[in-house]
């Protein structure tokens, strides 16, 4: 487990063995390794300028390559960390954040030592890291044609990878996670960044990648959605759902969250 931060860390985890296939000129990658040790901890540490989450999955990675033309997008812990806000404006300001901190300085004690404040939600709008080199995504109206995807074909290959979580001092989650799921004339990439502050707020931002094998059209979707912990709860219970249950489930809560921010992407690989 090396827990690469540098800035060839994504290529380097892409050489690691992993689940591997390669499907129509594309070549999709995911790893699952356990969580970081102390030493891949400490250099994490030290590249980003905060503490990582309780949980944090270093060398996991999702990778999506097209062979022909070099392009890929690679999504890893690191990459979406260094997309927290590190300045502290975006911290949510609530009593429990200086327990969070007090006790994240106590865990990591003997490690290195992290002062600064910074978002203890670990809230990112990670959207996965292309290679630096053309072609790359460029704003585009082409949504994801969702209809195609709502069709019954087999999957080829399907995995989920986490990235990290935090329990945030047991008062929510905050977790991002990954998962790829692959059919035989195109593929669908989730990277799901979810957030629930009891009492205070729940925040969904998630990263679609879609490829069209055929044409090679690659489209890219963020959305961001967030709401207050208390409007949720009670669209939850006006609908009569079993609320303690449904609050841990981001796929029950996505439709309920209104949508603060979109966008879209596309390239068309030759």
């Amino acid at each position: 487990m090396n827990g690469q931060s540098g800035p060839n860390a994504q290529s380097l985890l892409r050489d690691e063995p992993g689940n591997v296939i390669t499907h129509r000129g594309f070549k999709i990658t995911t790893k699952k390794l356990p969580i970081l040790k102390a030493e891949p901890i400490e250099r994490m540490t030290s590249a980003l300028g905060i503490a990582p989450p309780e949980m944090i999955f270093g060398d996991n990675l999702a990778s999506i390559e097209h062979l022909a033309s070099g392009w890929s997008i690679d999504f890893t812990a690191f990459h979406a960390l260094k997309k927290v806000d590190k300045t502290g404006n975006s911290m949510l300001q609530v009593a429990h954040s200086k327990e969070w901190q007090s006790t994240r300085e106590k865990k990591h004690e003997g490690i290195t030592e992290v002062v600064k404040p910074f978002d203890w939600s670990y809230s990112t709008d990670y959207k996965g890291t292309e290679q630096p080199i053309p072609p790359h995504l460029e704003p585009s109206d082409t949504p994801i044609p969702i209809e195609l995807l709502k069709r019954p074909d087999p999957i080829v290959f399907f995995d989920e990878v986490m990235l990290y979580e935090d329990e945030m001092a047991d008062n929510g989650i905050t977790a991002l996670s990954c998962k790829v799921r692959v059919m035989p004339s195109r593929l669908l990439l989730l990277c799901r960044f979810f957030m629930r502050l009891d009492g205070v707020m729940l925040r969904i931002r998630d990263t679609r990648v879609f490829v069209e094998f055929e044409t090679g059209e690659v489209i890219r979707e963020y959305t961001a959605r967030e709401d207050s912990y208390e409007a949720v709860r009670q669209r939850l219970a006006m609908k009569g759902r079993d609320v303690p249950a449904q609050l841990r489930d981001p796929n029950g809560l996505v439709d309920l969250l209104p949508i603060v921010d979109k966008s879209l992407e596309r390239v068309v690989l030759n």
